[in-house]
């Protein structure tokens, strides 16, 4: 819903989007549930619902609520070749002025005493290379390193302002290793897939710094570093039988190209999803959440 109420370009309200989902399509660039939704059958949540279904108000957003955008990123012109993508800037200022005073009236108490109990996810940097630094060809002039400096520098200022306003518990997705997707194996994109998964390395290891400085300089913030690379890696590559699968070069559904009504997005399959999402809740490996788990970090006393 949240993609779908706006005037996008990339849309997954089609099949095979949703094609095991099961209302059938329901704007998820998979062919089921996404690591969200996984992640919070594990905690035993209902699904999140999105923030512009009018329907999500009330008790309704006490369990939490979405707030995700297709096609947006760190930057707030990343969303613009997309069309009108909710900005991670308008995500925050839309939790702020609508959410916060409406879990507020629910719960009757103020947000800073409930926040701090409630896990922020936040899975967002992909599009800023793939849709911005790769297919505006920003690297022209500007450097790989300087772009993810202040990439991770907006970041910092995002998540500094949730904190601001209660959140102590967070979640946070490294970058997967973009330049496995199969979408890379089709002409006319832009960025070479070791181009790509060196973007994504480089991010990661930043993320990883700004993420432990947090923890070492505010107070009772905590978080849970879901390392996406590292998981699809060992699936793609390093060790793809022992997770079960078998073809790792093609997407699990045909999509539509742009030219046959669709968007040509690749569709993500549950599987691996199922995976990240295990990983992250239980793993104990620090290569795989770090670090702590997210059944470790909900079960922490604030």
């Amino acid at each position: 819903m949240t993609k779908e109420a706006l005037n996008l370009v990339f849309k997954a309200d089609y099949l095979p989007y949703g094609i095991d989902f099961p209302t059938g399509p329901s704007g998820r660039f998979t062919n089921g549930k996404n690591v969200i939704d996984l992640l919070g059958d594990q905690l035993k949540l209902p699904f999140i619902p999105p923030f512009l279904d009018p329907s999500t108000k009330g008790f309704k957003i006490v369990r939490g609520v979405n707030h995700a955008s297709g096609s947006s990123g760190i930057l707030d012109d990343t969303g613009l070749i997309a069309g009108n993508a909710t900005s991670l800037t308008q995500q925050i200022k839309d939790f702020e002025a609508v959410t916060l005073p409406e879990l507020e009236a629910e719960l009757g108490c103020n947000s800073s005493q409930s926040l701090p109990s409630y896990l922020i996810v936040v899975g967002v940097g992909g599009n800023d290379y793939m849709l911005n630094y790769f297919l505006r060809q920003l690297y022209l002039r500007i450097s790989i390193e300087t772009f993810t400096a202040n990439l991770i520098a907006s970041l910092a200022q995002k998540l500094q302002k949730l904190y601001t306003l209660g959140g102590r518990k967070f979640v946070l997705t490294s970058l997967s290793p973009m330049g496995y997707s199969p979408v890379i194996n089709r002409p006319n994109i832009i960025g070479t897939p070791s181009a790509l998964n060196l973007a994504a390395q480089l991010y990661n290891a930043h993320l990883k710094t700004l993420l432990d400085s947090f923890k070492t300089h505010l107070p009772a913030f905590n978080f849970v570093l879901v390392n996406q690379y590292t998981i699809i890696d060992r699936i793609t590559h390093s060790n793809p039988t022992s997770t079960g699968f078998k073809d790792i070069s093609n997407p699990c559904c045909k999509v539509l190209t742009q030219s046959q009504g669709g968007n040509g997005i690749s569709c993500e399959r549950e599987a691996v999803n199922v995976e990240i999402a295990t990983k992250a809740y239980a793993s104990t490996l620090q290569s795989d959440a770090y670090p702590i788990n997210v059944s470790q970090l909900a079960q922490l006393q604030i």
